[in-house]
C-alpha cells in the first residue's frame, strides 16, 4: 500500500463552506469579493466575473475623469485586498475561484488605458482573460507565493499589465 501523498498548495481543499447567493449577500465583503454576484455563476466565473466588470465599466465608471477612476482603481484594490482575505478565510480556501473582484477591479485598469470603442476592449478582455488563465511568470509566481487578499488582487493586476503590454504591440503594429 502506498502512502497517501502530501497536500500541496495546488491540492482541492474541501470548502469550509459552499457558497451561495444567501451566503453571500450576509457580508458587503462577500458581495464585492464575488462580483455582486458573478462570481457565483459556472462555468468559468473569472470570464463572468470580467464581463460583469465590464458592464459596470460602462455603466458607472467610463464617463469619470481620471482623477476619479484612479482614486476608485486604488480603493477597490485596497478594499478587495481586504474582502479577498476575509471571504477566503469564511472559505477556507484563500483563492477561490469564485471571488472575481480581482477580475473586475484589474479589467478597469485595462478598460481606463485602452480606447474606447468596442474593438478595443474587445480585443483587451479577450487578451486579460488570456493572461489571467495561462498565468505567464510572474503572474504564476505571485499566484503561489501569496495566499491572502492581496496574493488575490496582485496576479490580476500583473496580467492586466500584460493584457496592456500586447495590445500597445499590436496597436502600434497596426498603424
Amino acid at each position: 500500500m502506498s502512502p497517501v501523498p502530501p497536500r500541496t498548495s495546488r491540492s482541492i481543499q474541501p470548502l469550509a463552506v459552499r457558497p451561495t447567493g444567501t451566503w453571500m449577500v450576509q457580508r458587503l465583503a462577500r458581495i464585492v469579493a464575488f462580483g455582486f454576484g458573478s462570481g457565483l455563476l459556472r462555468p468559468a466565473p473569472g470570464t463572468w466575473g470580467t464581463l460583469a466588470g465590464w458592464g459596470l465599466w460602462v455603466l458607472l465608471l467610463a464617463h469619470l475623469p481620471s482623477w476619479g477612476v484612479a482614486a476608485v482603481l486604488v480603493l477597490g484594490f485596497a478594499y478587495g485586498c481586504w474582502a479577498c482575505g476575509v471571504v477566503g478565510r469564511d472559505l477556507g480556501v484563500p483563492d477561490h475561484g469564485g471571488m472575481v473582484w480581482d477580475e473586475i477591479i484589474a479589467f478597469w485598469l485595462v478598460l481606463w488605458l485602452v480606447p474606447g470603442d468596442l474593438f478595443s476592449q474587445a480585443l483587451a478582455f479577450v487578451l486579460f482573460r488570456a493572461f489571467d488563465v495561462v498565468k505567464p511568470a510572474p503572474i504564476r509566481y505571485f499566484d503561489r507565493r501569496f495566499k491572502s487578499g492581496f496574493g488575490v488582487m496582485i496576479d490580476d493586476v500583473i496580467a492586466a499589465m500584460y493584457a496592456l503590454i500586447v495590445f500597445g504591440v499590436i496597436a502600434w503594429l497596426a498603424g
